[in-house]
């Protein structure tokens, strides 16, 4: 749960109603809440003014996992598969795109305007083996190149993980990785 809630917006909030009891306190005479509001609402306030600015949003499931794919999940998912949903399924802070360092890693982001941008995450089994698809969007970077990384992607993610490139649509690339574990 505390994955899914933004720090940001729990700063603004909690430091807004103290801050706002601060100045009410001040205006009725009661120095203890007046303290409370200015020491600690303010620098919550400001700090979750300083969070929301710099705030990633979590990518959505684009399909919610079934209880076969999360028994799939549990007995296959490489280290590697579970990281990746587990950081960009919430928020982040300070980074401009899920997967940036990755995508530069790769090849796929020399500017920070071309890089793709991944648009939804879903997972399900292919051939018995638990996948965690990565939609994208990527109108600058076609199939082709998807393609040529395909085998260093493989690399990048492994050991115990396959990468497929797919395009369901114009201007969106599904990176499929896909476990070669065995239950």
């Amino acid at each position: 749960m505390l994955r899914q809630t933004s720090l940001g917006t729990l700063g603004l909030s909690i430091g807004g109603v103290l801050t706002v009891v601060g100045f009410v306190a001040y205006g009725v005479d009661n120095p203890t809440l007046n303290l409370v509001g200015f020491f600690y609402g303010i620098p919550l306030l400001l700090g979750g003014l300083a969070l929301k600015a710099s705030e990633l949003k979590p990518v959505p499931e684009t399909e919610p996992p079934t209880p076969q794919i999360l028994e799939l999940r549990k007995s296959q998912a490489t280290e590697t598969q579970n990281q990746i949903r587990l950081d960009i399924t919430r928020y982040r802070y300070g980074q401009l795109a899920h997967l940036d360092s990755s995508m530069s890693h790769l090849g796929l982001s020399p500017t920070d305007e071309e890089r793709p941008v991944i648009q939804g995450v879903r997972e399900t089994d292919i051939d018995g083996h638990y996948a965690l698809i990565l939609e994208f969007y990527s109108p600058l970077f076609p199939i082709d190149t998807w393609l040529q990384k395909q085998e260093k992607m493989t690399a990048f993610f492994g050991p115990g993980v396959e990468a497929k490139v797919s395009q369901p649509e114009e201007d969106q690339i599904e990176l499929a990785l896909i476990s070669t574990n065995q239950a």
